[in-house]
């Protein structure tokens, strides 16, 4: 059963007058939970708070961090997502000069995904739908989520696990709920993520342990050429891990060793 908190207490009935109903003014983090700990938290937290100082959202992290290592102990195991936003407000954009900030936590098992995704991979849908360019929100896991929305609601069959989003001038940028990768020759390489999209943990995770064990990995401006010209395709997220891709459209994949490297090094960190 979802279970939820407010500023720190058990509540479940929130202010029509949040502007983060209103403006999607704010951000959200999806937390695994393990064993009663947050996972991969401090990097949750540093995306919290460089979305603070980019919203100028007034923020007090050590509480933040307080009241979700609780949540995360009555919890147990399961998704925990935290929403803050810039709490109540009046009409018009202009936020309040001693606007408060607002703290949601929500609790949730954890989705049932098939086990194939994982061992066998899973195929993209290639999403008609683009990212808009914003560099000042480009990163930020903000409340303004239409485009995924939109995006995701372009397949309903069950032969697509994930979707491929591009931004409007066609580059490569991430899926729909995770990041994408590519391996060519033994570089790792991933979107640049400047001008939109979101700068997953375990993306971050992902290149912190390439600098670490000495294998080549680039952020760069890549192109559905760069798919076509790739040896191993994956995308991932600090829910599930790792997922190798197959294939998208025409292109195809095998599941290669780097993917599986680290993959196995994903399942240590998640516990999977």
């Amino acid at each position: 059963m979802t279970v939820c908190w407010i500023d720190g207490v058990p509540a479940e009935a929130l202010s029509v007058k949040d502007r983060g109903l209103a403006y999607g003014d704010g951000f959200f983090e999806t937390i695994r939970v393990k064993a009663a700990t947050p996972l991969l938290f401090e990097r949750h937290l540093q995306r919290l708070a460089l979305g603070a100082r980019r919203l100028a959202l007034p923020l007090d992290l050590a509480q933040i961090e307080s009241e979700c290592r609780a949540f995360a102990a009555q919890m147990g195991e399961g998704v925990m997502k935290l929403i803050v936003t810039r709490g109540d407000g009046q009409r018009g954009y202009a936020p309040a000069a001693d606007a408060q900030s607002r703290r949601i936590l929500q609790g949730s098992p954890l989705p049932l995904y098939p086990k194939t995704n994982a061992e066998h991979g899973i195929r993209l849908f290639a999403c008609r739908t683009r990212l808009a360019e914003q560099p000042l929100l480009a990163g930020l896991k903000h409340l303004n989520r239409l485009e995924q929305v939109i995006a995701r609601s372009e397949w309903h069959d069950t032969e697509h696990a994930e979707g491929l989003m591009r931004d409007t001038s066609g580059r490569l940028v991430e899926a729909v709920s995770s990041n994408l990768f590519l391996v060519k020759a033994g570089v790792l390489l991933t979107p640049d993520l400047s001008r939109c999209g979101v700068a997953g943990v375990m993306r971050a995770e992902l290149l912190a342990m390439a600098e670490q064990g000495n294998m080549p990995a680039r952020a760069l401006d890549l192109q559905m050429s760069d798919l076509q010209k790739a040896d191993e395709v994956f995308v991932c997220n600090s829910v599930y891990g790792i997922w190798p891709v197959l294939g998208v459209e025409r292109l195809n994949w095998p599941v290669g060793p780097v993917t599986r490297k680290l993959q196995n090094l994903v399942r240590g960190l998640l516990d999977i």
